[in-house]
């Protein structure tokens, strides 16, 4: 058990390295295919939804509570490599690399919150702690394709799926021969259609899943905006030459730090605390990222993504926690899931409302729409402690 929690975090970032694959080899595909200005929104809109499908069918049918996690993991692990792998096939087109996408997004579903569940199978004292780290992972394997992106030039954009594939393999096999079921799990050997809705009957379940889900609407859309705004400020200061790929990666990535701080501080101030304190500086970032988009000083914008990039992550662990602790024993797998489904279902809304208003809209103010999201999740945590309620 002593290095338990050290390979699910290793195995978690191995396989969420397929995460944004697509999205760190979009300028190739799009100079390759052709493409229109809206696809990378709907590259990633794609398996967002992917992941949304898979999430509601391992609910509904109880998968992680009936079967065994790290089994799941595995099984999922391969097929999410294989099919993005499939990106790789001869004359591909844009409607068969969203399709890959979608199901690469599907059997991810069996990865990242089936990965929170064997945690939570092992981690009962110091849950937060051990999720901080499991969604520092997550971070990191999301940013990593980026990195991958700078060592892989000069060759085809398809070394990049070849790694990740083979990176996600790695990963599923390290949870199958080395995490076997946890000695906290609670069987649910019966079909229960209903689980997933049951958890919602609790308040403080609730109040965690809406604060979750504003946090959300904020997340995946910055995440796939960041290279977006660096292209962008290159284009308008031609003097300057940013690494885009390697930016991109340190900002995102850099949220894995904020994850990993987020879940020790937890312990001492509790997790609600942290939640609501770093979503409250991530809404404050959507407001005042007018001024900083349109600065002249390059220096100030690098420091304010990376600050964006800290705070608008380090509450997902706090959340997951504050879930996992209400949800019910048996059903804990389906209740993580059907949570992560529906706020991935938001990051669809955000992604496509963001896309929608790109042109629509200056740019400077364009990110003033994602201050939606914390602004809903923190009205539901502070009303949940005014109640004098504590998560």
């Amino acid at each position: 058990m002593r290095f338990t929690l050290p390979i699910i975090i290793v195995s978690q970032f191995l396989c969420t390295s397929l995460w944004f694959a697509g999205n760190s080899i979009i300028s190739d595909l799009a100079n390759d295919l052709h493409l229109e200005h809206h696809f990378l929104a709907n590259l990633t809109s794609s398996i967002q939804l992917g992941f949304i499908i898979g999430t509601l069918v391992f609910a509904i049918f109880n998968i992680s509570d009936r079967l065994s996690p790290s089994l799941v993991f595995f099984i999922c692990s391969l097929l999410a490599g294989l099919f993005n792998l499939g990106m790789t096939l001869k004359s591909i087109q844009p409607i068969e690399i969203l399709s890959f996408r979608l199901l690469t997004g599907f059997f991810l579903a069996g990865i990242y919150p089936v990965g929170m569940k064997i945690a939570s199978d092992y981690f009962q004292v110091g849950l937060g702690k051990s999720l901080g780290f499991l969604v520092g992972a997550l971070v990191f394997g999301t940013a990593f394709p980026h990195l991958l992106k700078i060592f892989t030039i000069g060759f085809p954009w398809k070394y990049v799926l070849y790694v990740t594939t083979t990176l996600s393999l790695c990963g599923g096999l390290s949870i199958l021969f080395f995490v076997p079921d946890g000695p906290y799990r609670k069987f649910g050997q019966k079909l229960k259609f209903a689980a997933f809705t049951n958890a919602f009957r609790n308040k403080n379940f609730r109040a965690a899943s809406f604060g979750y889900f504003g946090h959300m609407w904020e997340l995946y859309t910055l995440w796939a905006s960041i290279p977006i705004i660096l292209i962008s400020y290159n284009s308008h200061h031609p003097n300057l030459n940013l690494n885009v790929p390697l930016l991109s990666f340190l900002i995102i990535g850099s949220g894995a730090i904020a994850c990993v701080f987020s879940g020790l501080f937890s312990t001492r101030f509790g997790a609600r605390k942290i939640a609501t304190i770093s979503l409250f500086l991530s809404c404050l970032c959507c407001l005042t990222s007018p001024f900083f988009l349109s600065s002249g000083s390059v220096v100030l914008l690098i420091l304010f993504l990376f600050f964006w990039g800290l705070v608008v992550i380090a509450d997902s662990p706090m959340f997951s926690t504050l879930v996992a602790e209400n949800a019910p024993e048996d059903s804990r797998g389906s209740a993580l899931t059907i949570v992560n489904c529906i706020g991935f279902s938001i990051t669809i809304v955000s992604i496509q409302l963001i896309s929608f208003f790109a042109e629509k809209i200056n740019f400077q103010y364009l990110y003033l729409l994602l201050a939606i999201g914390p602004i809903f999740g923190l009205y539901a945590l502070l009303k949940k402690n005014n109640k004098g309620a504590s998560l």
